[in-house]
């Protein structure tokens, strides 16, 4: 009982990507030491001071912007103030307000980042910059440490805070008084661009390339980093871009609005301001500046717990929306990309965890019976098979078509990772799981312990170090010059007509990576192989399609085609 209670405890962390706050405070420093003059470094706001772990010189918690808090709130982020005495970024910074494990931690005003390099005197390093998971309601900076990766490789990394929930995204009509981008409601979208201007700006001082920057990102990071290519305000600030288990998800301005109002009228009624939820929704669906200054002095606690829910589900936490200005309103199907190479991945088991931690199948893992009980596991099975296919497409092939059916001329190098699925070489534990969301991540970061509860000892194998080393050699060669290939690697072909990916895994020993086609996935083949599946009872498996398998952001023809859809994802489907 208590080995699968924390199992529950540390995967509900990993689905949110977020672990608790790390609190610090700006303080002078008065560290002298024989590399103070490599962690010693200018901005164009002040010095800052880092540290130096022995292989990697690190910055945490820089400033890229100014306050975003009250009465600052939902603005366009601005420069910070200039400091005049050294800043100490020794330590992690503030990470943005959110609802982590039931609890409000971090601070709203934490537009901040982390930057690591290899302990040198190199210049002219390529440039990584990450942005975190966590549905963009929660996670933080240190989610994917870049120490390990650069130990052993000529780049920087940066990762950053952005803000999250209701603060990060707003589409509300009262709020609409700034310039066009804030009227957006895409503040988060505001907060990566700003970053990225502080990295053309300022990463040279770090002794990185500021004309050779990548952006990355996973989950919602890789979401955000999609949406970025169709967005005008991002072009021109980064080379290429890379999507670690992303896909194409937007939101409708006017079907959110409705969300938003629903999920905030009942602080309005609270506070005494309406006297039940139907006006208090009327209320904040105006243009009424009341509205506005009502909003603005809500404690932000109260704002960051709203939506808490959403399981990647738009419909719950609608986000990204097709305002006009910072994403155009015809979405993806614009002509207009910011055209770079771009890397995208997935896992092949995609919504594992998402089905295992779901209400159906939460209390089974808590006593254990999902692994004792072959109704239960059979289900189980039924969801994360289907559900993994579907997120697996959508990530990947189905991205992939409608970026070349646009037009997007640059390559696109996609891979899937399979590194999982063996019990003999991954254990029992992982096994369950097989390569589920962020199974890259001990892989890029192998110092992370995101998922160490989950996975065992599967990541400590020989095989399992090769296929860490290749997988970051891939990437390294991509954020350097566009391309994946190098000496000792397997040649990995663009996108193209074949539909080609390459398959990572391991043996106990080794690492794999094969060249292999995705021509045979599409929603209508994972359809019709639900259809005929027998695994499980018809009663059963419809249940589990309209209540597991419903309402995701990959899931819109199979809720069609069971006549499943809610109305927010039929307003708010584009073709």
């Amino acid at each position: 009982m208590k080995k699968s209670f924390k199992l529950v405890t540390l995967a509900g962390a990993a689905l949110a990507l977020v672990a608790c706050s790390n609190q610090s405070s700006e303080k002078t420093s008065s560290k002298s030491s024989q590399s103070a003059d490599l962690t010693l470094r200018e901005t164009a706001f002040g010095s800052v001071q880092g540290v130096d772990a022995g292989k990697v010189l690190t910055w945490y918690g820089v400033p890229y912007a100014g306050d975003v808090s009250g009465e600052n709130r939902w603005i366009a982020p601005q420069d910070p103030e200039k400091w005049s005495e050294t800043l100490d970024t020794t330590e992690p910074g503030e990470v943005a307000i959110q609802l982590s494990n039931g609890e409000v931690v971090g601070e709203e005003n934490a537009l901040n980042l982390d930057i690591y390099r290899p302990d040198s005197e190199a210049k002219d390093l390529p440039v990584m910059v990450f942005i975190h998971g966590g549905n963009n309601q929660t996670g933080k900076s240190t989610e994917i440490s870049g120490a390990s990766f650069v130990e052993d490789h000529d780049a920087i990394v940066v990762s950053v805070n952005y803000r999250l929930g209701a603060l990060g995204f707003n589409p509300l009509q009262a709020l609409k008084t700034g310039t066009d981008e804030e009227n957006s409601g895409n503040y988060t979208l505001l907060d990566i661009a700003k970053s990225l201007q502080w990295v053309r700006d300022n990463i040279e001082n770090f002794g990185g390339d500021s004309a050779n920057v990548t952006l990355a990102g996973f989950s919602a990071g890789g979401r955000d980093v999609m949406a970025t290519l169709i967005s005008p305000t991002f072009e021109g600030l980064y080379d290429k871009a890379i999507s670690f288990s992303g896909g194409l998800t937007l939101s409708d301005t006017a079907a959110s609005q409705d969300v938003f109002a629903s999920a905030i009228a009942p602080l309005v009624v609270e506070d005494g301001v309406k006297s039940n939820e139907e006006e208090a929704k009327a209320w904040l669906l105006s243009d009424d500046a009341s509205v506005k200054d009502y909003l603005l002095k809500v404690d932000a606690g109260r704002l960051a717990g709203l939506m808490g829910n959403a399981s990647i589900r738009m419909s719950v936490f609608p986000h990204l929306y097709t305002d006009g200005k910072v994403i155009p309103e015809e979405g993806f199907a614009t002509k207009d990309y910011n055209d770079v190479p771009l890397l995208n991945l997935t896992g092949s088991s995609e919504f594992s965890l998402f089905s295992l931690f779901s209400p159906t199948f939460m209390s089974a893992v808590q006593d254990g019976s999902i692994a004792t009980n072959e109704t239960l596991a059979s289900q189980y099975q039924f969801v994360a098979n289907y559900g993994g296919q579907l997120y697996d497409y959508a990530n990947v092939k189905g991205a992939n078509e409608k970026l070349t059916q646009q037009g997007y001329t640059s390559d696109i190098y996609s891979t899937e990772v399979i590194f999982g699925h063996d019990k003999a070489v991954v254990g029992d534990q992982m096994a369950l799981l097989g390569a589920f969301h962020g199974v890259f991540v001990p892989l890029l970061d192998t110092n992370s312990q995101n998922y160490a509860s989950l996975v065992g000892e599967a990541y400590a194998s020989d095989g399992a170090q090769a296929l860490s080393k290749t997988f970051q050699d891939y990437l390294y060669n991509f954020i350097k010059t566009g391309n994946p290939n190098g000496d000792g690697l397997t040649t990995w072909n663009p996108w193209n007509d074949k539909q080609e990916v390459l398959q990572l895994d391991a043996t106990s020993a080794e690492a794999l990576a094969t060249l292999t086609t995705q021509d045979d996935l599409s929603p209508a083949t994972v359809i019709e192989a639900i259809a005929a599946d027998t695994s499980i009872s018809d009663v059963d498996k419809e249940t589990m399609i309209k209540t597991v398998l419903n309402g995701r952001w990959f899931s819109y023809e199979l809720d069609k085609a069971y006549d499943n859809l809610s109305e927010f994802d039929q307003a708010n489907h584009q073709e």
